[in-house]
């Protein structure tokens, strides 16, 4: 009766860790990430070519795979606001001395130029938590 009694227990102790457990695995998890986020919201100039402007998008991974402490890149676009902008990419940073290596570096520079021929205008604001 006693193996029975603590059979029991433990099946129900079970249980309500089990249903516990589903209970916070259904909640979503919000964290906030120490990593620095670069968002280009970008407008090309008039008459540029969908080549041309793919070519330079096509450009910011292998920019960034050459820049230490990259950590993301975000090209596919499913809606861009303000909507008259043609394209947004994001790049995620590991830590603030990344984010100013990129902003210094000459591989960069070499992409800003490409992106400055067609650009007719770009909001580029960096987001980070404390």
């Amino acid at each position: 009766m006693r193996n029975a009694v603590a059979a029991l227990a433990l099946g129900a102790l079970f249980v309500a860790g089990y249903a516990a457990g589903q209970t916070r695995a259904s909640q979503p998890r919000v964290g906030q990430p120490k990593t620095i986020l670069a968002i280009s919201i970008v407008k090309f100039r008039a008459g540029v070519s969908d080549a041309d402007a793919q070519r330079v998008i096509d450009g910011i991974p292998k920019m960034a795979a050459q820049i230490p402490g990259i950590k993301n890149v975000w090209l596919k676009t499913a809606r861009i606001e303000p909507r008259d902008f043609d394209a947004v990419f994001v790049i995620e940073f590991v830590n603030r001395e990344a984010a100013d290596r990129y902003a210094e570096s000459p591989i960069h520079d070499a992409w800003s130029r490409q992106l400055q021929q067609i650009r007719e205008t770009s909001i580029s604001p960096q987001v980070t938590n404390p």
